[in-house]
């Protein structure tokens, strides 16, 4: 294991990747995922479902455009950096859309309870398994409510690439965290949670799929 100093300066590397220096954001991801770092976000489309989306984390916004196409959705995006809504307004406003954005805590949502019908997020750190974070998205979703989370990927072919970039995620923290190795906390906040896994390109990418359980729905998400 990396000494604790270096886990520290690497994190705070990170932390300036996602603040100060989002401008280069999309350049690194594109980077240390070989060009599929939105093809893999992607696999969250088809299983959020209802109108109202609430995208966790919503980074350069790349989710959120794509969420917006089509009329089928009405997305909302929540980041704590200034530097990232930034980043995604511009980027939403190049492509003609009017998508909402508030900055604001996961784990404090300045939303009604029952306002959304999903919610999704996409490559997240920790804060995703906080047990505060899970609750509150129980909370803004209705009875019919789904929490997806696209966890991360692994690459199929272990090249020497692939491998550095397999162990840059590990010193890092950024890899999966271990949402779905908690299925007590999502029976106590009436969620049924599920791992599901697709292929893209040369990679499969890991989704927890977590519906919530009430005696109305119960049938429609085990079998969604």
């Amino acid at each position: 294991m990396m000494p604790t100093p270096f886990r520290r300066f690497i994190r705070f590397a990170f932390h300036l990747l996602y603040n100060q220096l989002a401008f280069t954001y999309d350049v690194v991801a594109w980077l240390v995922s070989f060009g599929q770092w939105q093809a893999w976000g992607c696999t969250a489309l088809d299983r959020v479902r209802g109108p109202r989306v609430l995208e966790l984390g919503h980074g350069p916004g790349h989710l959120l455009i794509e969420l917006g196409r089509g009329g089928r959705h009405q997305p909302i995006g929540i980041d704590l950096s200034p530097h990232m809504i930034a980043q995604a307004q511009r980027r939403i406003k190049r492509a003609g859309f009017s998508i909402p954005q508030v900055r604001c805590r996961v784990e404090a949502l300045p939303f009604r309870s029952g306002t959304f019908d999903s919610a999704v997020s996409t490559f997240p750190t920790e804060y995703i398994a906080n047990p505060r974070t899970l609750a509150e998205v129980a909370r803004v979703t209705n009875e019919h409510g789904r929490l997806v989370v696209v966890l991360g990927a692994q690459f199929g072919q272990h090249t020497a690439s692939t491998r550095f970039v397999d162990w840059l995620y590990r010193i890092t923290g950024q890899r999966e965290p271990s949402v779905e190795a908690e299925p007590d906390l999502f029976e106590q906040l009436n969620l049924s949670a599920r791992v599901e896994t697709e292929v893209v390109g040369g990679s499969t990418v890991t989704i927890v799929v977590a519906d919530k359980v009430t005696p109305g729905n119960t049938i429609a998400a085990a079998s969604d």
